[in-house]
């Protein structure tokens, strides 16, 4: 911790404070279940998702009442939070990297429509590719989007900003949202000494009330039109005035620093200082980088080099005077940064500090410019002790011999170079011969015959062994029964997910064919694009290719939530291809959080079970009838436990994908890890939620239903609660006290039950 915090927590506090040990993600959701917002909209991003984790945990134990709408995506989440600060709530989100992004073209609009809200950027590599640890890259997306943005170096900044921020957006000199950013897998989760106020009712005097004169959509003495369209005069004044409030805010963030530091005895100031009244040398770098850098200052002073470290509590407003008067006198400062802005010879903040130095009077500092730390690299004393170097290089020699550069990339080494594990495989290598498809003269149907599955055991797996799925995860034994239907060539799409986390970890995969990934809301739409490139390249003679290929997009983990628009428009178009979701209820790789697959009741980590809810509020949605009812040509369900079922299915979907239009297939799949069931009974587990109706097994082909499996035919009904009894999610829905619930559920199985079996009795509907 700096030495500024460390004296003004000598000073006389005026509120009693309780230490604790906690993460910054859990000081954020204590701050703000302190503050009691009324609206989050969230949708959950690793590192972030733990914030709304924490306050559905908090809302349970009856902490707070702040109302948590899981959206359908981050982006859907910025617009929640827009609509309820246009009401006069006090909003709260957070977010991460790609979700940042996401949500980006939201954010320009909350602010200059002059709308105050806070939100957590817990910051993340941006992809691609993939890579889930902390740098900046997301956050400098952000400097030009009009909020405030503060920076917060601990899990102790990390809750006394989030008090702060509240108030300098309510400011009525500033009325911005605020973001405050902090460091993913660094701060967010490493548990520190923080203190905090031990009633909340300090936390809410601080922050005060709401200016009564705030504009809002529901004061009906007072209508007001948010958004209206403008041309060039008047937004020149719009931003003219939204130009002016943020470099207020700068203002207002000291005014408000003040106030909270007689409250807290902890000082924030636009810059925190770390030996700087004399420096020669210094480093300029953001968050827990900044932290890691003062121990080596301590040891370069004892060797008598005159060594400090700058580190912004705000950057946006940018703090340019601070900055100037801060590094006069300095000979040398390196700027480290853990993103960069390609092909501008310097990151977004390198540029910054430099026209900040430019209106200083007399000699300015050497200034160089460092990318480090991407994707999470760790940063050590060591790499502090290396920047250091080469300022005092600089100083010495009185020039930069290389201003701007990457620091901690690896050359290759041509010995080091991967070689292929297994060797390829084409179509040929996929290909049984043993299952027929054929049109129906009479049904104008498929007629699909397939063979005993002892004799598919022989067709080689679509995945390579090695993989890092969970153990007893049915993604795969899932996925490779529905390949085990698909003749030759296949190109897949993994959105992110876990089926995509666990079998693509760089240097190695384990696709044994050509593989892409894209994100979770646009999935099917890259994939229309691959075949509809594989078309008119074939069109044109510019590829030969024995066989058409085979294209499946695999979604799963919620992907069909933040990824329908995606899906339903990829399907309206009728593109060539598969769409496969592997369905476990839940956004189950970023935590297990809850999803619109998640049934009713169901306990996930952000539906907590507890005496004020008993885990999700509504319904799952029917994805399947949701599809079909765009229309397309194949629609089918599917699980492990009807093998035969589902390959003839599989076989059906790549007839029709080849030669008609989309197909959409679900598979029901478990995940003993957050469904709190047993490895072994994968199996089990998914035979009894279609025995039970929860998950029936049907088609709809060209527009009509047709039940695969009957359990009440057959005699192989269940009570729902049969199935509910296997998971530890569930088990709780069987307790009296949740008899109601239970109740709900079942009614409403049993409704969408005798719809589906409608359709299958009356080929019309």
């Amino acid at each position: 911790m700096s030495m500024q915090i460390q004296e003004t927590t000598e000073k006389k506090v005026t509120a009693a404070q309780t230490a604790v040990f906690e993460s910054g993600n859990e000081m954020a959701a204590m701050a703000a279940t302190q503050i009691n917002y009324h609206i989050m909209g969230y949708f959950p991003i690793t590192p972030s998702t733990e914030i709304a984790q924490y306050l559905d945990m908090m809302r349970t134990r009856g902490e707070h009442d702040i109302k948590l709408i899981p959206a359908d995506g981050e982006h859907g989440s910025a617009g929640i939070c827009y609509g309820a600060a246009a009401a006069g709530a006090r909003v709260f989100n957070a977010t991460s990297a790609n979700g940042f992004l996401y949500m980006i073209e939201q954010l320009p609009v909350q602010a200059g429509t002059r709308f105050p809200m806070v939100m957590n950027l817990v910051t993340r590599a941006v992809s691609g590719p993939l890579d889930i640890r902390g740098d900046h890259s997301d956050l400098y997306y952000g400097l030009n989007t009009g909020w405030v943005i503060l920076t917060a170096r601990s899990p102790q900044a990390v809750y006394d900003m989030n008090i702060m921020a509240l108030r300098i957006a309510e400011h009525e000199d500033v009325r911005l949202p605020v973001i405050v950013a902090y460091d993913g897998f660094f701060t967010s989760h490493q548990k520190r000494r923080v203190q905090i106020f031990t009633n909340r009712e300090t936390v809410q005097g601080f922050v005060g009330e709401q200016v009564p004169e705030y504009p809002h959509v529901l004061d009906d003495n007072n209508p007001i039109v948010v958004g209206a369209y403008m041309n060039g005069d008047d937004l020149m004044n719009n931003h003219f005035q939204q130009s002016n409030a943020m470099y207020r805010a700068g203002e207002v963030f000291k005014e408000v620093a003040e106030e909270y530091a007689a409250l807290s005895g902890r000082s924030y100031s636009p810059l925190d200082l770390y030996r700087m009244e004399d420096a020669e040398v210094a480093l300029f770098l953001l968050n827990s980088a900044a932290e890691s850098s003062k121990d080596v200052v301590d040891r370069l002073r004892a060797q008598g080099i005159k060594a400090g470290v700058i580190s912004p509590n705000i950057i946006r407003p940018f703090p340019a005077k601070e900055i100037r008067e801060a590094l006069t006198g300095v000979k040398a400062l390196l700027v480290g940064e853990r993103a960069d802005s390609y092909g501008a010879h310097g990151a977004n903040l390198t540029h910054e500090v430099k026209a900040a130095l430019q209106e200083i009077r007399g000699p300015q500092p050497i200034v160089l410019s460092r990318i480090f730390g991407l994707g999470g690299k760790d940063y050590y004393a060591d790499d502090a002790e290396a920047f250091f170097a080469l300022t005092i290089e600089a100083m010495e020699l009185g020039y930069a011999k290389v201003p701007f550069d990457y620091y901690g990339q690896t050359p290759g080494d041509e010995e080091q170079r991967l070689q292929l594990v297994i060797a390829p495989m084409n179509g040929d290598s996929f290909k049984s011969g043993l299952i027929t498809v054929k049109v129906d003269e009479e049904t104008n149907k498929l007629s699909v015959k397939v063979p005993p599955m002892r004799a598919l055991a022989a067709k080689p797996k679509r995945f390579a062994s090695g993989h890092g799925a969970c153990p007893g995860c049915g993604i795969f034994p899932a996925l490779e029964l529905f390949f085990k239907g698909i003749e030759g060539n296949v190109v897949t799409l993994f959105h992110t997910g876990c089926a995509y986390i666990t079998t693509t970890g760089y240097p190695y995969n384990s696709h044994k064919q050509s593989f892409i990934h894209n994100l979770f809301q646009n999935g099917p739409a890259t994939l229309s694009g691959t075949v509809e490139a594989f078309l008119e390249k074939k069109r044109r003679g510019e590829i030969e290719v024995p066989e058409d290929f085979t294209f499946v997009m695999v979604t799963g983990d919620g992907g069909m939530d933040i990824g329908m628009g995606s899906a339903i428009g990829t399907a309206l178009r009728g593109h060539n291809l598969i769409i496969l979701e592997y369905d476990n209820e839940g956004y189950m790789n970023t935590g297990a959080q809850l999803s619109y697959s998640t049934p009713l009741g169901h306990m996930t980590s952000t539906s907590g079970v507890g005496k004020q809810q008993q885990g999700k509020a509504f319904h799952h949605k029917d994805t399947v009838q949701m599809m079909a009812a765009a229309h397309i040509p194949y629609v089918f369900t599917g699980t492990e436990a009807f093998p035969q079922d589902l390959v003839k299915k599989a076989a059906k979907a790549q007839w029709y994908a080849q030669n008609v239009g989309t197909v959409y297939g679900k598979l029901l799949i478990t995940c003993p890890l957050n469904w709190k069931s047993s490895d072994k009974d994968g199996e089990n587990i998914v035979r009894a939620a279609v025995n039970s109706n929860f998950f029936p097994l049907y088609e709809v082909e060209q527009g009509q239903t047709n039940i695969t499996f009957d359990p009440d035919a057959k005699k192989k009904r269940i009570p729902l609660s049969d199935w509910l009894k296997y998971m530890g999610k569930s088990r709780h829905l069987l307790k009296e006290e949740n008899k109601e619930m239970l109740g709900e559920f079942e009614k409403e199985v049993e409704r969408r039950w005798s719809i589906l079996k409608a359709k299958h009795e009356n080929p019309l509907l």
